[in-house]
């Protein structure tokens, strides 16, 4: 299990390869899990937004968690973090405690998706989650669902025993600063473009989609910040800044998952066309 002691570093929410047919690509996802695992990263997310977790169907859920199960065990154990977040607490729970069945060591969870809910519902929502008996992740990215949890919130949430840390994704510098001090669990960075700024805050790592990609040198930010070579760490992650803000230019995960591609990493760049996640996008 991941503990708010080991939870720290560049974790990289894998991308869900499909082949021309739109089908899984297990074959891709296990050897790209296997290169990122080779860079040293510190910890592997799937089933997330960047995963297209809306399109994947519950049989897809136990299969992707075996094959990363699988991959990691051929080279080293890190922490398998999955996504689990539904739009209702029961199926929250249900999802939770079925991740943890299959092996997961944490489930990254965000608040249900609606305008409606209250903040004390939400609350709730995560209280309910201690039945899973999993270690909880708080993620509170209000770009990708629209409900932004206030400071207080976050703070009784991240003050229950079975929520360990918060990938915090506002995009709001001041805030991850006033989180970072105040928090005694771990808060990790949920916007890449501000990794370095982060760590400054006190962030104790991130959850950094752009690691899919140039993944040794993301760890290596992480390695020089933690060893005092703060310059170091800040001009190798400007190099890293064009990559960043590509990969961001049109909605996630279309630019990443064509330059996986052409990079060979993987040997499709399909989507499932989801209409939330990609509609406008010119990477259809």
């Amino acid at each position: 299990m991941l503990t708010e002691d080991t939870l720290r570093g560049v974790m990289v929410p894998v991308v869900t390869p499909f082949d021309h047919s739109g089908e899984l690509d297990i074959r891709s996802f296990e050897e790209l899990i296997r290169r990122l695992v080779s860079k040293g990263i510190h910890g592997l997310i799937i089933n997330g937004t960047i995963g297209e977790s809306p399109v994947l169907e519950s049989r897809e859920f136990e299969i992707l968690i075996s094959a990363a199960r699988n991959a990691i065990a051929a080279s080293r154990t890190i922490p398998l973090i999955v996504g689990t977040g539904e739009s209702n607490t029961s199926a929250a729970v249900r999802r939770t405690a079925q991740a943890k069945s299959l092996g997961a060591d944490a489930a990254l969870v965000a608040a249900p998706d609606s305008h409606f809910l209250s903040q004390q519902a939400v609350i709730r929502h995560f209280q309910a989650l201690a039945e899973a008996d999993l270690p909880i992740i708080l993620c509170d990215p209000p770009h990708r669902d629209g409900f932004a949890l206030d400071l207080e919130t976050v703070k009784v949430i991240m003050g229950m025993e079975h929520v360990i840390g918060l990938k915090e994704g506002t995009g709001k510098i001041r805030r991850m600063f006033r989180l970072a001090r105040s928090m005694s669990k771990p808060v990790l960075c949920g916007e890449d473009e501000l990794f370095f700024a982060s760590l400054c805050c006190g962030a104790k790592g991130g959850i950094l989609a752009s690691a899919n990609l140039d993944s040794e040198q993301f760890v290596q930010v992480y390695e020089l910040f933690r060893a005092g070579k703060i310059d170091d760490s800040s001009q190798l992650f400007h190099q890293l800044l064009p990559l960043v803000q590509f990969l961001f230019s049109e909605p996630t995960p279309a630019p990443l998952k064509w330059l996986l591609t052409q990079r060979g990493y993987i040997r499709s760049d399909r989507l499932r066309k989801h209409a939330r996640l990609f509609q406008g996008s010119m990477w259809k």
